[in-house]
């Protein structure tokens, strides 16, 4: 029997209402798509298991800190997230991973440039920078046509 392919993925792209906001950013496509490959799911949020509220001041990356809209450093509770994130991700051995783009935590490909005026730049997230550096293969939830493919490959 084949073993069951196992997906880290951000909380609110589930529907969590965990973002910064109070909110989240369920994709339903993404969600379907899980469903049809029967995956199992590990949630993770790296900015709750660093013990920041819900909801919280938005916050960006600036070099190679993050600090929140009202000028906090809080950098040191983002790498803390990220090594939770990456302890579950290691106990759970997962296949790959699924992260929130633009996050400051979890962004992979792009994160916002530190001026909170909306203006992205490429880049990553504390913990998509943790996972990477573990060769942990991360997409984000705007890459649905590859995650699938990569999904069809593992099935294989």
């Amino acid at each position: 029997m084949k073993k069951k392919i196992k997906v880290l993925i951000s909380a609110c792209l589930l529907g969590d209402n965990v973002k910064y906001s109070g909110g989240n950013n369920l994709t339903p496509e993404l969600v379907t798509l899980l469903e049809k490959y029967n995956v199992k799911i590990i949630k993770i949020c790296p900015e709750c298991f660093a013990g920041l509220p819900i909801p919280r001041v938005p916050s960006e990356i600036r070099g190679d800190k993050v600090f929140s809209k009202d000028s906090r450093d809080i950098t040191e509770e983002f790498l803390i997230g990220a090594e939770k994130t990456y302890k579950v991700a290691k106990n759970k051995e997962i296949d790959f991973a699924i992260l929130k783009e633009r996050s400051p935590s979890c962004g992979s490909s792009f994160i916002y440039d530190g001026s909170f005026s909306g203006k992205t730049i490429q880049g990553q997230g504390f913990t998509a920078r943790r996972l990477n550096k573990e060769n942990i293969v991360i997409f984000s939830e705007e890459n649905l046509e590859e995650i699938e493919k990569y999904l069809e490959e593992l099935n294989k």
